[in-house]
């Protein structure tokens, strides 16, 4: 795909989904009673205004990345009927409704992703790939086989299979596989000391897809979103503990997320799914966990962000005390221009260390 079009393609996305959070926070104002002055679509400076609608001016501007709104009173708690000087309960509708539309978008996109595909089959192990003169080459397995059990006992789920493997190194098991609809057992014996990131029986595992009625897809599709939020709060821990390769767990910036993207739309080019309607289920995948990140990324209590935001009204809900408004909006200047400086160290991290989807 042409280069400039594909930048055009993430741009539009980022402007699509950044779109989305600020229009979340546009309809919880208006639903709280707190005035939106401006909608603008992209960054000022302002190129244009459109119109007016219902005391909100909805412009256009010059930087064409999403949009945001400008409530009354967003930093100046005088201001009668303004954000600042609002209830700290609509404060925190306001900041929540941000993150719960990005939240949304990617529920929605998971939705038709599975609605398309299936779901995983957790309880089967599908090979995906086999390293050369491995254990499972030398038996006759096949990427697409099917695994369904070890030694008789039917898998719960690919690591506890692996965790079954493992435990019996360097000693024979009976697989039961499933190729082509047909079943058939296949003796191997796992290796105690595989070459690095082959493992014992020398495969790449993964769910194999299955169909599923639309409410179950909605059903995954919220588990999948639960489980990328704790997979997420639960990284610190595990680059911590070493579990985690630091590389692939860093934050990424406008390039990491063209990498990333531009290797979605090339696995759509290259791989064959079998759907309804053709569809780029790795794009669409792709930008279901991108509006997610954003949903978690501005739930992080860091001031500036609506997390911090969050934070700011906590004293107040709990202790009926609240933070004086020349403090926060002091903490919020300084943590933006922190966030700007941190933004350019992960676009240079994006450059000289891009981003590979593993």
């Amino acid at each position: 795909m042409n280069i400039i079009l594909l930048i055009l393609q993430v741009v539009f996305v980022i402007g699509v989904l950044i779109f989305f959070h600020e229009l979340g926070h546009f309809l919880s104002a208006r639903a709280v009673g707190v005035p939106i002055e401006e909608f603008g679509f992209g960054y000022p400076p302002r190129l244009a205004k459109l119109g007016e609608w219902k005391g909100t001016v909805i412009s256009l501007n010059w930087i064409p990345f999403g949009g945001f709104v400008r409530p009354k009173g967003e930093a100046d708690d005088s201001i009668e009927d303004g954000m600042a000087a609002a209830p700290a309960w609509k404060r925190l509708v306001i900041a929540l409704s941000g993150p719960v539309m990005n939240f949304l978008i990617g529920i929605i996109l998971l939705v038709v992703i599975y609605s398309a595909i299936g779901i995983p089959a957790s309880d089967q192990a599908m090979i995906t790939q086999i390293a050369p003169n491995s254990p499972a080459m030398q038996v006759g397995l096949q990427p697409g086989d099917i695994i369904l059990a070890v030694d008789g006992q039917p898998i719960q789920d690919i690591d506890r299979l692996i965790e079954t493997i493992n435990q019996q190194l360097g000693e024979e098991i009976i697989l039961t596989v499933e190729r082509d609809g047909e079943q058939s057992t296949i003796a191997i014996t796992p290796r105690a000391n595989p070459p690095e990131g082959e493992g014992a029986m020398g495969v790449g595992l993964g769910n194999p897809l299955k169909p599923t009625p639309f409410f179950q897809s909605v059903g995954f599709a919220f588990q999948s979103t639960g489980y990328i939020i704790r997979e997420t709060f639960l990284l610190p821990i595990r680059l911590i503990r070493g579990t985690v390769d630091p590389a692939l767990a860093r934050p990424v910036g406008y390039k990491g997320i063209y990498d990333i993207y531009s290797q979605a739309v090339e696995m759509d080019q290259q791989t064959e799914l079998a759907t309804a309607e053709p569809l780029p289920i790795f794009t669409l995948s792709i930008i279901a966990n991108i509006s997610i990140a954003l949903g978690i990324t501005n739930l992080l209590p860091i001031p500036a962000l609506d997390g911090g935001r969050i934070l700011f009204t906590l004293p107040e809900l709990l202790f009926k005390k609240r933070i004086p408004q020349k403090w926060e909006n002091a903490v919020n200047t300084v943590s933006l221009m922190l966030l700007i400086f941190l933004m350019v160290v992960i676009t240079v991290l994006d450059f000289t260390n891009p981003v590979v989807i593993p």
